[in-house]
């Protein structure tokens, strides 16, 4: 984790997909802060806890530009890490005046693909994790239940629209509801681990047996059944998730945020650490073997929304953040402090 965390920081800004490197309150940095964020409390250096304060202090402590769009919202997750610890209201104000705007001018959108303003609510799965953490968080530090009635009845209105509840999986967005991909349903994995890693960030905000925690923890236990089902044998899960044998080529960011998922799940009691650790120890071994000698994680599928390529020696920021978040995981589940 250190290995992975130093090479991500040293090569922050030319680790990226496209032409340009990320803007640093994009959603794709926002996810890389979040695993940072974790792997800076169990650290035994203040330096990554200082390369995240800086970040924050430069921006101001602001969200990203569009106020509703919840790719916008990520780097809140952060911020309010860093509130929880040091206590400086600047890290805070900006997110809750923003998300006080939001709660007295909600988006009335449709979650249909492709309508008007569609992606002011969380129309795809992506978003779940994007959002609805830093909402949780700030209920968590306000005890402000208007901050958890929002996120639920968004978080549901999302999961009405695209779980699927056959498969125990997310689609993307509605664009994919009845599409085949050589004969079986598209569920993407990296899709499918934004909404597994959501699902623990919220959880770990709320009180565990509240009728609010008892309904993530739900859909989690029918996730992680399903995930359980479909591991592929090298420990990774395929990027289609349903068409293993169409898609051979591993793929970290997603499997990481499974993980994360699982391995969370066994520390707090919730899966069977004799059904599920077997699956997460294989996966963990199968991420490692993908890490280059100088802490690149590598076969992170680049930005896209749907089943795709990656490859041994291309990276991403949010692959790093998924792998950091993991890493917390399965270090507790292993004896870790």
């Amino acid at each position: 984790m250190r290995r992975v965390a130093d090479w991500q920081i040293q090569h922050y800004r030319d680790a990226f997909t496209y032409d340009t490197p990320h803007h640093p309150l994009d959603w794709t940095n926002g996810a890389l802060y979040v695993g940072m964020s974790k792997w800076a409390a169990m650290a035994d250096s203040d330096k990554y806890y200082t390369w995240l304060k800086t970040i924050g202090e430069l921006s101001k402590w602001k969200l990203h530009d569009r106020k509703y769009h919840a790719d916008d919202h990520t780097v809140g997750q952060f911020y309010l890490d860093l509130y929880k610890k040091y206590g400086d209201s600047n890290m805070l104000t900006p997110t809750q005046e923003q998300f006080d705007f939001i709660l007295y001018h909600p988006a009335k959108t449709s979650l249909k693909w492709q309508s008007p303003y569609h992606q002011s609510r969380w129309n795809w799965c992506d978003a779940l994790f994007m959002s609805p953490p830093v909402w949780a968080k700030l209920y968590h530090i306000t005890r402000e239940k208007k901050y958890l009635d929002f996120m639920m009845a968004e978080f549901k209105a999302t999961t009405d629209f695209l779980f699927d509840p056959e498969e125990s999986l997310y689609y993307r967005d509605e664009s994919y509801m009845g599409q085949l991909d050589h004969g079986t349903k598209i569920f993407w994995s990296r899709g499918n681990g934004w909404v597994f890693a959501g699902l623990v960030n919220i959880m770990n905000e709320l009180e565990p047996r509240s009728a609010e925690y008892e309904y993530f923890k739900g859909i989690f236990e029918q996730m992680a059944a399903k995930l359980l089902q479909i591991q592929t044998l090298e420990g990774h899960w395929a990027m289609s998730l349903l068409g293993q044998e169409f898609y051979p080529t591993p793929e970290t960011s997603g499997t990481s945020f499974y993980v994360y998922g699982l391995a969370w799940g066994i520390n707090q009691g919730i899966l069977n650490k004799k059904t599920y650790g077997p699956a997460v120890e294989k996966a963990w071994k199968a991420l490692v073997s993908y890490i280059t000698p100088d802490g690149m994680l590598g076969y992170v599928q680049p930005i896209g929304a749907a089943p795709g390529k990656s490859w041994p020696d291309k990276t991403e920021v949010y692959g790093t953040g998924a792998f950091l978040s993991a890493g917390t995981e399965v270090y507790k589940l292993y004896g870790g402090k």
